[in-house]
């Protein structure tokens, strides 16, 4: 996980430079994104662009889908995991399948995936405050945790990591449309 956020952190600092340099500051399509890639990469730019949005869905749908499946299955109280047969958690292998067909056909759909992706992380990091806040108001409490209770140390780190998220989140809706 630690290789694949670095190698992620480098793409987005080599593009953004990259992108800035030639006084690109405003992609809206895709074929804007894979055209901002011809000074590094020429007449292969939209290959490499497409390689790079193939590879990331085939990394990202499984986890997506997966991730979803298990919420799913939780919540209704289903048979979940990976390592059950599927005629042991139909439900569960089902959510994965319907999930993916969702994401593959979003593929074929009029949404613009840059908005859709420029979308997802606002939402997620408006509702990651709430979240964080809760859990770690959960974690806290022995009646919770049993003795798996957060101990001080980690209880500080995480109620800062939650005032970092509540301060980017007021910072992003006090600045939206500047």
């Amino acid at each position: 996980m630690a290789i694949s956020n670095a190698v992620a952190l480098f793409i987005i600092l080599t593009t953004a430079a990259t992108l800035h340099a030639h006084g690109v500051s405003d992609i809206q399509t895709s074929a804007q994104a894979a055209e901002a890639l011809r000074p590094i990469a020429g007449p292969l730019a939209f290959f490499v662009f497409a390689l790079g949005i193939i590879g990331t869905g085939l990394l990202a749908l499984p986890v997506l889908a997966g991730s979803s499946a298990y919420a799913l299955g939780e919540t209704f109280g289903w048979h979940v995991g990976l390592a059950r047969k599927p005629r042991r958690a139909k439900a569960f292998y089902g959510a994965i399948a319907v999930a993916t067909l969702i994401g593959a056909a979003l593929n074929f759909s009029p949404i613009d995936p840059i908005k859709a992706l420029f979308w997802s992380a606002v939402i997620n990091g408006i509702v990651a405050v709430p979240i964080m806040a809760l859990m770690m108001h959960m974690s806290s409490r022995r009646a919770v945790m049993g003795s798996f209770k957060l101990h001080p140390g980690l209880k500080v780190v995480g109620w800062l990591a939650t005032l970092v998220m509540t301060a980017a989140a007021v910072g992003l809706l006090a600045t939206w449309g500047r």
